[in-house]
Order: C-alpha cells, then structure tokens, then sequence
C-alpha cells in the first residue's frame, strides 16, 4: 500500500480546514450566547443568528435600500511615547454614509453607552426597527459582531452583518474620511468609566 504524499496531506488538510468556517477562519468558531466579552480582534463566527451575514458585493446590493451603516471600529490611540511637540492627527476612512461610534461594540458597555447607542440607533433607524441596518468594523473583528447582536436582542428585524468590514469594501470600492458621532463622542472615554 502506498501513503500519500506529504505535500498532498497537507493540501489536502487545508482544504478541509477551508470549508469548515467563515472564508477568513481556519476555524468554526461557534456564537456565544450572549455578546462576546474576550478581545476584540480574533476569529468570529460565520454568523450571526437573527442577522443576515453579508460579504461586500451584497453589501452594495443593498445600498439602495438606504440602509443605516454603523461603523463601530475602536479608534486609534495615541501611543504613549508619541512625542508632546507632534499633533496628533489620526484619520479613520470608513464607506461613504456610515456613522462611526468607536467602540459601540465593546462588550460589556457601561448602561450609559448602551442606552445611548441605542437612542442614536433608533434616531438614524427614524424608529423602523425593520430598517436595515448594517454593522461592521475591520476583518476578525468581534465589535461589529457584538453591536449587530445588541440590535437584534433589542428588536431591529433587518440586521445586516458586514464581516469584512471597512478593508474588505475598500478592495472594491471608496471609502470616506469619518469623524465620530457628536452624540457618541460626547461621553467620557470607557476607560474614565471604570
């Protein structure tokens, strides 16, 4: 009997790794119950249930619908040996249209953030909870995950998940230069919440 090459195994091995999850997870990472509490960068799951999970050219797809966009990617900090005589300018692209709530998906969230995610949500939804709306953040990023989930426990029936998030759109298309929500903004970092 004759084994098959070692080379050929290991192809063979990573195929089926391939299919087993999402297209950028060597792993089927299942949903938690709740909302994921770990870090925010890792593998996530191929879905979300409640939600429909969407890959870029659906995405654009469903762009007419006018579909609220919610960017929750973390915003970048000032690492902690930037020198004080440099300004500090840090610039987030994001799809055209999308409100950016840094870190709205972060869990826990203090009430205070949640209530007001929430508010801004159902403000930018006009009250339809069968709007959709979409959320994303970067690749293998649980943020998004966790504020499509807050949407669907919270009743929105036309929740989109963008997995891909703002690297995967920007391969195809433009992006935008995003500021924060000035209702998001307003609050005290997480960090003086604690």
């Amino acid at each position: 009997m004759r084994l098959p090459h070692r080379g050929a195994a290991a192809l063979a091995a990573l195929v089926l790794l391939a299919a087993a999850g999402p297209a950028d997870s060597p792993v089927g990472v299942p949903e938690p119950d709740g909302l994921w509490t770990g870090p925010q960068r890792g593998y996530t799951p191929a879905t979300l249930t409640g939600a429909t999970v969407l890959d870029a050219g659906r995405l654009a797809a469903l762009l007419p619908d006018k579909p609220v966009l919610l960017d929750v990617v973390l915003a970048d900090r000032k690492p902690a040996n930037f020198p004080p005589d440099r300004p500090w300018l840090p610039t987030h692209r994001s799809l055209p249209g999308a409100v950016w709530m840094p870190g709205a998906g972060v869990a826990p969230l203090s009430p205070e953030r949640e209530a007001v995610f929430l508010r801004r949500v159902a403000e930018l939804t006009g009250g339809d909870r069968t709007r959709p709306v979409v959320t994303f953040c970067r690749p293998e990023c649980w943020g998004s995950w966790n504020a499509g989930r807050r949407l669907v426990l919270a009743g929105y029936s036309r929740v989109y998940w963008f997995p891909e998030g703002v690297e995967g759109w920007q391969d195809d298309h433009e992006t935008a230069v995003a500021k924060p929500d000035p209702a998001w903004a307003a609050l005290p970092p997480p960090e003086a919440e604690r």
